[in-house]
């Protein structure tokens, strides 16, 4: 399937043809559900549903200059932000981190972490800023080009490039003040850039 099969999907769907919608949806679910589930305690399965929705609202306003994921995954990233500030407007906003950073504990990713390097990676990318985990996820899991996170993400390039590095950079940090083995946190930062490449595949989705 190409680029142009999504939007045809797509702007079926915005038509009225519920099976295209299903099919779209279907496609890109898991990579949906991944952006969410690993920044998010709670609420991930709305905020999939609440992204496929402003995306047939959106439509209209795509200039046909980006491919169909990064459109979708700025859409995604909108309502993820929308959902901090809801936090923050309720009082919540420390219960939303707290809520991120202890998620590894009930998720499903925790199980599907199958080597001690890969539990910790999952541990430290909770605890980075969101908007370093954000890049570091969108580069390393959904195979996006720096170009591609400025455009998600609204910044220019060279920022996203800067925060792809502090990111690297602040994950390290993070995994030495989380792991008491010197040993687990050497062959983890070691092969660092690989395992999060390879991370992708153990982040559980319920269809799974």
């Amino acid at each position: 399937m190409t680029e142009l099969d999504d939007f045809a999907l797509l702007d079926a769907w915005c038509s009225g043809d519920a099976p295209a919608g299903q099919q779209l949806f279907r496609r890109h679910f898991e990579a949906v559900y991944r952006f969410f589930c690993n920044k998010l305690g709670t609420g991930v399965d709305d905020l999939v549903q609440d992204t496929f929705v402003a995306l047939t609202k959106a439509r209209e306003k795509f200039r046909g200059d980006s491919k169909f994921r990064t459109f979708l995954f700025g859409i995604a990233y909108n309502q993820l932000l929308k959902a901090r500030e809801r936090g923050a407007k309720n009082g919540r906003l420390e219960e939303y981190e707290s809520g991120r950073a202890a998620a590894v504990d009930t998720s499903p990713s925790r199980a599907m972490a199958r080597k001690q390097e890969q539990e910790l990676l999952l541990r430290g990318l909770r605890r980075l800023p969101l908007d370093l985990q954000v890049v570091l996820e969108l580069f390393y899991w959904e195979g996006c080009t720096s170009a591609q996170i400025s455009e998600i993400i609204d910044l220019p390039h060279g920022t996203v490039r800067s925060r792809l590095r502090r990111g690297r950079e602040t994950l390290e940090q993070v995994l030495a003040q989380l792991e008491a083995d010197p040993s687990l946190v050497q062959s983890t930062v070691a092969g660092l850039e690989t395992w999060l490449a390879e991370m992708r595949q153990h982040v559980a989705t319920p269809r799974e």
